[in-house]
């Protein structure tokens, strides 16, 4: 075996593939998450960011063709990241076959004992989301009618509906969660794990947090209590 190879298919090799796949996860979610803000400034504004989508990278590149870039990056990631989260599961499975008696649970942050419920229901999420919102799929009752291009009124169409808006505040929930102790981990696993760091880490993971799942949970809330029409 190479040298990469053995890297990769080792505890640590795992790790350093999800802190790295994490980076760029947890940058695009950040970005997502800021362009979607411009919700709040009206239907102009937000639908001429998602057609800025459509044609970013122009003219030098066809219409969605980075789009697309990006989205089979996502993916790659994504897949990498959970196969990393598996691979490091079995593999502590196997180090040890008999669990703990008992565990203590109380040294554990909540985040870190629900990550990978956490990280299903994510997953799930993100297909119902690209179901609703990318591909108007029927995901949601008729009243929320898809109308091509016009992000706004899906968006607006779709929140209307409390159970669906309940399902994006739970499943961005669950994403705050990951995001906070995925970030605390990716600093250690890239080694910035000292105590001179340790407190940095953690207001840095809870504020990165806070802030995208805040961000993200305003959206269904807005439409529901009428701020956004």
């Amino acid at each position: 075996m190479s040298w990469f190879s053995r890297v990769y298919h080792s505890a640590i090799g795992k790790k350093a593939v999800m802190a790295v796949t994490g980076i760029f996860l947890f940058g695009w979610i950040f970005l997502h998450m800021v362009g979607n803000l411009k919700l709040y400034l009206g239907a102009e504004h937000l639908n001429a960011y998602a057609a800025w989508l459509i044609t970013m990278g122009g003219p030098a590149l066809p219409n969605r063709a980075a789009l697309w870039i990006v989205r089979i990056l996502l993916i790659v990631a994504v897949w990498l990241h959970i196969q990393s989260a598996t691979q490091l599961t079995l593999m502590n499975r196997r180090a040890r076959p008999i669990d703990y008696r008992e565990r203590d649970y109380p040294a554990a942050t909540y985040a870190a004992r629900t990550m990978r419920w956490g990280g299903v229901i994510i997953l799930l999420f993100v297909f119902y989301h690209l179901a609703h919102l990318t591909f108007g799929k029927p995901v949601v009752p008729a009243s929320a009618t898809f109308i091509e291009g016009d992000v706004y009124h899906n968006v607006v169409a779709g929140f209307q509906v409390w159970w669906v808006s309940a399902i994006y505040i739970i499943a961005n929930l669950a994403l705050g969660l990951h995001l906070y102790h995925g970030l605390w981990s990716m600093f250690q696993s890239l080694g910035l794990n000292a105590p001179k760091f340790n407190a940095w880490r953690r207001y840095f993971a809870t504020a990165f947090a806070l802030i995208v799942t805040l961000g993200n949970v305003s959206f269904p809330v807005a439409v529901l209590a009428g701020l956004v029409r």
